[in-house]
């Protein structure tokens, strides 16, 4: 099966050797979008666990993406802190990278974005009457409206801040999820287009969501194409004529190019994880994976034959053993449900969770290894090293790699390399 992507662009040129330039602290989504602070003197100490962000890797992904759209613009989603990454840094690296958009789920998002400085067109889609629409029609976000309420909002902001708002109208065409349904679509197109010829708004584009884009060949994919362009025709009948037609997540911007239109927003891959794990990993689609999840060990000591194990004591050392203490647990975002599954690297060796994984910390069962406390481990990352990858922990939790990745949590700090220009920072 052919991904649109090159042969020869299978090796991203993002190496682990790019000097570190940065560290910051994590903070809650929708508040942390801060510029990265410039190079400096880093803190005392080495931190017990860190993310490391690559951003030469999210520029090459986004390059690659890029390619594989042809006609259409790329929108990098960076909804939720990035996917763990960084909002504010990853968005700068996209955009060098080429993307000429930027997505993300809610309002606040969006107005971090814009406090940073950070430039583009920008696209909130997930939004409720108690968001300050008012800010984000001044800041010039493209907003989402999917019912008649939101484009009233639309409205009623244009008219406070003397400014037309921007709305991409959804359709609902079979993810059952957001967006307008096939009845109630004639009356929210007229209505916007009501609203355009009183200077209120101007629609700027049509989008929708496939429900099974990672899945390729599905039948539903046809259906919702079918459905979709149903959809932009109506709007094009009403008098409208939206900048974009947008309708491929990751999946379907490297599997299913019928489906480009005018703009492609992917998300999970810009970070370098698979869509499509079962048919395709990241080096075969030509990406590279950005994050690399490391710790420290915090204890090792000797223990008997018959030892049980954290809580529970789901397991037990079949012989005399060298553990080892990890520092991070699922209060950091380790999955509880990779207990006994969940793979590292240590000291080039590949190991398991050992028994439960607690708020903050789980056990490795190293063997006769020789290990002492300050001993790096790999959780995930590339793979250059044979360490694990997110689609690793993804299976040993039964989940997915963006859920592994986003999940990270505040206490990680974020160490940021390949800042190969003043604006990436």
């Amino acid at each position: 099966m052919s991904f649109g992507i090159p042969r020869q662009a299978e090796s991203v040129e993002a190496g682990p050797g790019a000097a570190v330039t940065a560290v910051v602290d994590r903070h809650p989504p929708g508040v942390s979008a801060g510029p990265v602070p410039a190079a400096g003197p880093a803190p005392s100490g080495t931190p017990h666990a860190q993310a490391r962000i690559d951003l030469a890797a999210i520029r090459a992904n986004v390059s690659r993406l890029c390619d594989t759209a042809g006609s259409a613009e790329v929108m990098a989603v960076v909804k939720a802190d990035a996917y763990g990454h960084g909002a504010v840094p990853v968005a700068r690296a996209a955009l060098a990278g080429g993307a000429t958009w930027l997505g993300v789920a809610g309002m606040r998002e969006a107005l971090a974005l814009r406090a940073a400085g950070v430039p583009g067109r920008l696209l909130a889609w997930l939004l409720t009457p108690g968001d300050d629409w008012n800010a984000a029609v001044a800041a010039g976000v493209e907003l989402s409206a999917g019912a008649p309420w939101a484009v009233r909002a639309a409205v009623r902001a244009a008219r406070a801040v003397d400014r037309p708002a921007l709305l991409h109208l959804e359709a609902e065409t079979g993810l059952g999820r957001s967006g307008a349904a096939a009845g109630d679509w004639q009356a929210l197109v007229d209505g916007a287009a009501a609203a355009e010829a009183a200077g209120y708004l101007r629609v700027v584009g049509v989008w929708s969501h496939l429900a099974r884009a990672d899945e390729p060949g599905h039948p539903s994919c046809a259906r919702q194409l079918e459905n979709f362009r149903s959809a932009a025709g109506i709007a094009r009948r009403a008098g409208l004529a939206p900048d974009v037609l947008h309708l491929s997540n990751s999946a379907a911007t490297l599997t299913l190019p019928e489906a480009h239109f005018d703009l492609v927003r992917p998300g999970l891959a810009v970070y370098g994880l698979s869509p499509v794990p079962d048919l395709a990993g990241s080096a075969e689609l030509g990406l590279r994976p950005a994050m690399t999840l490391t710790a420290r060990l915090a204890s090792v000591k000797r223990v008997p034959a018959g030892q049980g194990v954290s809580y529970g004591h789901r397991y037990r050392t079949a012989r005399e053993t060298t553990l080892g203490l990890v520092p991070l647990g699922y209060a950091d975002g380790v999955p509880r449900h990779a207990s006994q599954a969940g793979p590292v690297l240590v000291a080039g060796r590949q190991h398991t969770v050992a028994g439960t994984v607690c708020m903050d910390q789980f056990v490795v069962d190293l063997g006769d290894a020789p290990a002492a406390p300050g001993d790096e481990v790999v959780l995930f990352g590339p793979g250059d090293r044979g360490e694990p990858g997110a689609a690793d922990w993804a299976r040993a939790a039964h989940t997915i790699s963006h859920e592994i990745v986003t999940r990270i949590g505040a206490r990680v700090p974020r160490t940021y390399t390949g800042l190969s220009a003043p604006g990436d920072r």
